[in-house]
């Protein structure tokens, strides 16, 4: 360490050391004498510039910043499935259980167990040759997920000795290796991995499969792809936590990590409280055996929430290159770009749109790059799907993170505040939103739940866009002047909203809605238009075909018709025809 190595001055979180030092840029180090986690962010010949990522209270000029000669990194192994971590990576519950409900400056615990023993069957034996990402050892994680054990990408070579199968921790050395340039590695089920630079894959593949997340105006209005990116922007109270909360517990992926950067305490700890609660249903295991909370509350430093999203997407990558689909909510981005900004002021770097740093786009590019579907180095193939939430001020989706997210994702779900306020849950705005990935998930719901799904989902689309062009008209001179056949667009289109788009997060049928029940309620909706535009043909006013009660009856099916038995719709769509025979 360089006798130079000295505090300066000290900016909130950032602290300066003038003069030359031995410090690399981006890498970490701790400051000061409670040996705080920094990460250097700047050098010239006058000055290194140190962002902290915990408390500066306290913090004096003389005190000595201790180089680690390393990137600023997350701990990889088994333990990390049911932990909640801050944004970087230091265990909460653990450290409460020292420091009691507020976080101790400085504290030091390893982000891991490093004294829990894993049963372990090594993969690999003596004189085998290993790569880069090749999967050596395996061990149970959690009762649902098994954790394979990679070895770290930047190693390969001979395996020189090999532990016999058996219960490890996560240091003890499994095996060594002889690297091509002779020296000797040893794996273990740890390891570190740079939170700023992604991991390494094989092969980016094309992307063919939805994230199924049993919300219906999701999967089949504006779906999403395992491997995709997707937005949901909306201003306060809108719904984008309890919406991000929907997708984290019943998203088909096969790890959730949920990034709560820069929100209010209460909505974590209820997110905590939630997923220790609930059951994952396709596995009937409790939900956090297959979840990691990243908690970086609205009080924590405000450096931490910066780094915190690059925490959760490296926990997500390393999951995804032993083969599993995983997905990252990060509630919000916002508030992540709200750190940048606070950070890029105490720099005093020149600001662009709203106060926001130039290089805002370039951060939430390099972000939303992170997600698809990857073969790995070891050949399994995984994804990452991302879907990030952003709190645009006043709900203006003009404003620069929300208009720069929209370049990076491809899916956009843009919560309405009057929806919302109508108590119209998700309150996704379906002529505001879209999903550029319908074209490529067309042959999947072609193949998995029907040969007409999208024909019924751009019927359901056409009806709704109609409905937006007669409100219009509605509005200045009333619906009485409307013609029937009008006036019944108006009626079906309110099926579609309140039966169909419109779901009951607190409803035990509603909350998830398998996607082969979303296809039989718009079968029986379209049957009912159909039929109706028919009596209306036949100069049957639209009045007796309301007076039925059919529209009633399908606007409650989502609650009446069970989610393992959706053919019962066939009941209803037999009833319309007799009906409608009848009053013919």
């Amino acid at each position: 360490m360089s006798q130079n190595n000295t505090i300066y001055g000290i900016n909130g979180p950032v602290v300066t050391i003038k003069g030359k030092t031995d410090l690399k840029m981006m890498e970490m180090v701790y400051v000061g004498e409670n040996a705080l986690v920094g990460e250097v962010i700047r050098i010239n010949d006058e000055m290194t510039t140190i962002q902290v990522y915990e408390d500066t209270v306290g913090l004096h000029p003389g005190e000595k910043v201790v180089s680690t000669s390393y990137p600023m990194a997350v701990t990889l192994g088994p333990g990390l499935l049911g932990n909640i971590y801050d944004g970087i990576q230091k265990p909460l519950s653990v450290i409460a259980e020292k420091s009691g409900v507020f976080l101790t400056k400085g504290v030091s615990t390893p982000s891991i167990d490093e004294d829990k023993e894993w049963d372990t069957v090594l993969l690999i034996k003596e004189g085998d040759t290993v790569t880069g990402g090749q999967i050596f050892a395996e061990c149970p994680e959690t009762p649902i997920i098994k954790h394979k054990a990679l070895v770290p990408p930047d190693c390969s070579g001979e395996v020189i000795s090999v532990k016999a199968n058996g219960h490890y921790k996560v240091n003890d050395c499994l095996a060594e290796v002889r690297t091509k340039d002779g020296s000797i590695r040893g794996l273990s089920l740890a390891q570190k991995w740079p939170i700023r630079t992604p991991r390494p894959t094989k092969a980016r593949l094309p992307i063919t499969k939805p994230l199924i997340t049993g919300q219906r105006v999701i999967d089949t209005m504006f779906p999403i792809a395992m491997g995709g990116a997707a937005a949901i922007p909306g201003g306060f109270g809108t719904g984008k936590t309890v919406t991000q909360h929907q997708l984290a517990k019943f998203a088909d992926a096969d790890i959730i990590v949920y990034v709560g950067c820069g929100e209010r305490g209460n909505e974590m700890t209820q997110a905590l409280n939630e997923f220790s609660e609930l059951t994952d249903p396709s596995t009937g295991r409790p939900l956090l055996e297959r979840t990691i909370l990243i908690a970086n509350t609205s009080n924590m430093p405000v450096a931490a929430r910066e780094a915190s999203i690059y925490t959760g997407i490296t926990l997500a990558e390393y999951y995804r290159d032993m083969g599993y689909n995983t997905a990252l909510m990060a509630d919000s981005t916002s508030r992540w770009a709200e750190a940048l900004r606070e950070i890029s002021g105490r720099l005093e770097e020149m600001p662009a749109d709203e106060g926001y740093p130039a290089y805002l786009p370039s951060r939430l590019s390099e972000f939303y790059e992170r997600a698809g579907y990857f073969e790995s180095l070891c050949g399994e193939k995984g994804s990452i799907t991302l879907i990030g939430a952003v709190s645009p001020q006043g709900a203006d989706f003009s404003e620069p993170v929300t208009q720069n997210t929209k370049r990076f994702t491809r899916c956009f779900w843009a919560l309405d505040k009057s929806l919302a306020y109508a108590r119209h849950y998700p309150a996704i705005n379906w002529n505001d939103s879209y999903s550029e990935y319908i074209a490529e998930l067309g042959d999947w719901y072609k193949n998995n739940v029907a040969p007409d799904f999208l024909k019924y989902r751009n019927e359901i689309a056409s009806i709704l866009a109609e409905e937006t062009k007669l409100m219009e008209i509605v509005k200045l001179i009333g619906s009485e002047i409307l013609p029937d056949d009008q006036k019944l667009t108006l009626e079906v289109a309110r099926v579609i909203r309140i039966g169909f788009l419109q779901q009951n997060a607190m409803h035990e049928t509603d909350t998830y809605t398998p996607v082969y029940k979303h296809y039989k309620m718009m079968e029986a909706i379209l049957a009912l238009n159909d039929a109706a535009k028919g009596a209306i043909a036949r100069q049957i006013p639209v009045s007796r075909i309301l007076a039925t009660g059919l529209f009633d009856k399908l606007i409650k099916m989502k609650y009446e018709i069970p989610n393992d038995n959706p053919d019962m719709i066939d009941g209803y769509i037999t009833e319309i025809r007799n009906v409608f025979d009848n009053l013919i």
